[in-house]
């Protein structure tokens, strides 16, 4: 199996999370189709610039552009009627006040006509500056909860981030690791989306308890499609 697939169009996978229907997309989103609705994690817009002033290291500041580009070209193809930002949209507190006019003007029309829920993460606690939606510590939408950090015990239809999930596999010689949703059915953590963002492995220790480890799944985001990989072919690294 190689997750370099070529296809003509991406193949994404529908799963059941406590009895409502998500579509895992190979881009990093959820989308639930009855509610029109879109969910993604862990932005971290301007996560360049929060380097330069906090630690004075400069980074290509690339990271927002290429992060709200990819966000448009999803919007465009589902025209969601609700989105959810599933936290740490912004790297820090003051991300959103730094955000240059472009980009906040890319933002602003990407959200307009929509229901948008900024949900409060540890980076950005606080309600975006200057920008329209709702900012939420958490939302409830049908079955299905949605936060920022995963509950610490089992939990029936969570969907949550902030761990940044990536999965191991090694077949013919060959290691492949890649972002990727992780669920056990019960709860899912989604994956980060950021352009600038880094990955953990499902199988770190920090995500101990949160899953059950027979019914875990990682879904990877392959180059034009989603991978479902059984808890049993993970490796660890």
């Amino acid at each position: 199996m190689t997750l370099a697939v070529r296809a003509m169009t991406p193949k994404n996978e529908a799963i059941t999370i406590a009895g409502e229907r998500v579509i895992c997309d190979q881009r990093g989103v959820l989308f639930m189709p009855e509610m029109e609705m879109l969910v993604v994690s862990d932005l971290h817009l301007e996560k360049g610039s929060s380097y330069a002033v906090r630690r004075g290291a400069l980074l290509p500041p690339y990271d927002t552009a290429a992060t709200l580009a990819r966000l448009a070209h999803v919007i465009e193809d589902y025209s969601p009627r609700r989105v959810i930002s599933l936290g740490d949209s912004f790297h820090d507190g003051a991300g959103a006040a730094r955000l240059p006019d472009v980009f906040r003007e890319r933002l602003e029309a990407m959200m307009a006509g929509r229901d948008w829920f900024w949900v409060a993460g540890n980076h950005d606690p606080q309600a975006p500056a200057d920008l329209p939606g709702e900012t939420v510590q958490e939302i409830a939408v049908g079955g299905l909860m949605f936060r920022h950090e995963p509950s610490a015990t089992p939990v029936e239809g969570e969907i949550a981030g902030h761990l940044h999930p990536c999965a191991r596999i090694v077949q013919r010689g060959r290691s492949v690791r890649r972002r990727c949703f992780a669920s056990d059915g019960a709860r899912i953590i989604m994956p980060a989306f950021g352009a600038y963002t880094g990955s953990l492995n499902v199988l770190d220790r920090a995500y101990a308890g949160l899953f059950r480890m027979e019914s875990l799944i990682a879904y990877m985001l392959g180059t034009h499609r989603i991978f479902p990989i059984a808890g049993s072919m993970l490796r660890p690294g």
